[in-house]
C-alpha cells in the first residue's frame, strides 16, 4: 500500500510539474509556429508567459504575417502593440487585407490607426469597398419661399492617411447637410431644385467637404426631395399681422388721447361756466349797489330787462324744436 501511495503520488507531482512547464514553455505552440516557418524560441515564448503577452496571439499573427508575405512584421513589434492596449488581430488582418488590395500600408501606421481608437481592418475595407451613409432630412427654403425636404445618399472610402486626427461621418453628414442647404438656398424657384436634383450634387462636390476627414467623398446622389411648407407665405402673413398689431396700437394711442384731450376740455369748460355762474352771482349785487350810488336809474334797469326778454326770445327761435314740441 505503502508503495502504491508513493506511486501515485509521484505521477501527481508530475503531471503538475508537467502542466507548470508546458503553461511556461508551450511545446506544442513552438512546433506549429516551426511548421509554418516562424522562427521563435521557447525561451522567448516562455518571456512571453512571464511579461503576461499571450503567446498564442502573438504566434498566430506571426504566422499570418508570414504567409501573407509581409516582412516588416516582427515579434517585437507585435508585443509592443499588444502591451500598448492595441489590437493585435485586427492589425495583422488590416496588413494582409491593404497587401491584397495594394494599398500603401505600413506597421507603423496600421498601429496608430489602431491605437486612435479606429477599427483598421474595417478601415482596409472600406478602402476596397465604398460606404453609403444616408443623410437625415436636411431642410431647405428656395429664393422663392417654398420649403424643400431633401435626402441624399454620401458614398466614401475610408482615406488611410486621414484616419489618425481626421474627423468622423458626423463631420462629413453635417458638411453634406450645410452645402444642400446652401445649394437649395441659392436658387432663384424650387422649381429649378425639383427640375434638377442633379446640380445640387455637383455644387456641393465642388466644395470640397472631405477636406481634413477621414473619408473621400466618391458621389453624392439626391436620393428624395419633398415640398414642405410655403415659408414666403407664412412669413408675409405673420409680417401683415404684425403690422396689424402695430396699427391697432397706435390707434389705441390716438384714442386714448384724443379722450385725455376731450376730458381736460370738458374740465376747462366747467371751470369757465364756475366761473360764469360766480359773475352772474355778482351782478345783482353790483345792481344795488349802482342804484345805492346814483349810477343806475330805473329807466335803465328796465331797458336792461327788455334787452334780456329780446336776447331769450331770439334764443328760443333759433333752438330746434324736440318731437315733444312739434306735437
Amino acid at each position: 500500500m505503502a508503495i502504491e501511495f508513493v506511486f501515485i503520488a509521484v505521477v501527481m507531482v508530475s503531471i503538475i510539474v508537467l502542466s507548470i512547464f508546458l503553461y511556461y514553455v508551450p511545446m506544442f505552440l513552438w512546433i506549429s509556429a516551426q511548421v509554418s516557418g516562424v522562427r521563435i524560441s521557447l525561451v522567448q515564448l516562455f518571456l512571453m508567459r512571464i511579461r503576461k503577452v499571450p503567446a498564442n496571439v502573438i504566434v498566430q499573427a506571426l504566422i499570418e504575417a508570414h504567409k501573407a508575405g509581409l516582412s516588416d512584421v516582427t515579434r517585437d513589434d507585435l508585443e509592443a502593440h499588444y502591451l500598448a492596449g492595441g489590437n493585435v488581430e485586427k492589425v495583422v488582418h488590416a496588413l494582409v487585407s491593404a497587401a491584397k488590395a495594394n494599398i500603401d500600408l505600413g506597421f507603423k501606421m496600421a498601429t496608430a490607426i489602431d491605437l486612435a481608437g479606429r477599427d483598421v481592418f474595417q478601415a482596409v475595407q472600406m478602402s476596397v469597398n465604398p460606404k453609403v451613409i444616408d443623410t437625415p432630412p436636411v431642410t431647405a427654403v428656395a429664393k422663392d419661399g417654398i420649403q424643400l425636404i431633401a435626402k441624399a445618399r454620401v458614398t466614401v472610402r475610408a482615406n488611410i492617411r486621414q484616419l489618425v486626427g481626421g474627423a468622423g461621418e458626423d463631420t462629413v453628414l453635417a458638411r453634406v447637410g450645410e452645402g444642400i442647404v446652401s445649394s437649395i438656398g441659392s436658387s432663384e424657384s424650387h422649381k429649378q431644385v425639383l427640375e434638377n436634383p442633379d446640380s445640387i450634387s455637383k455644387l456641393v462636390l465642388k466644395k470640397g467637404l472631405d477636406s481634413g476627414t477621414a473619408f473621400e467623398i466618391l458621389s453624392i446622389d439626391i436620393a428624395d426631395i419633398d415640398i414642405g411648407k410655403n415659408i414666403g407665405a407664412t412669413l408675409q402673413i405673420d409680417q401683415a399681422q404684425a403690422d396689424k398689431n402695430i396699427a391697432q396700437a397706435k390707434a389705441e394711442e390716438r384714442r386714448a388721447m384724443a379722450i385725455a384731450l376731450e376730458q381736460e376740455m370738458k374740465a376747462k369748460a366747467q371751470e369757465a361756466r364756475a366761473k360764469v355762474i360766480e359773475a352772474e352771482a355778482e351782478v345783482p349785487l353790483a345792481m344795488a349797489e349802482a342804484f345805492r350810488n346814483g349810477n343806475l336809474g330805473i329807466m335803465d334797469y328796465y331797458r336792461m330787462k327788455n334787452i334780456e326778454a329780446d336776447t331769450s326770445m331770439r334764443e328760443s327761435i333759433a333752438r330746434p324744436a324736440t318731437p315733444t314740441q312739434k306735437q
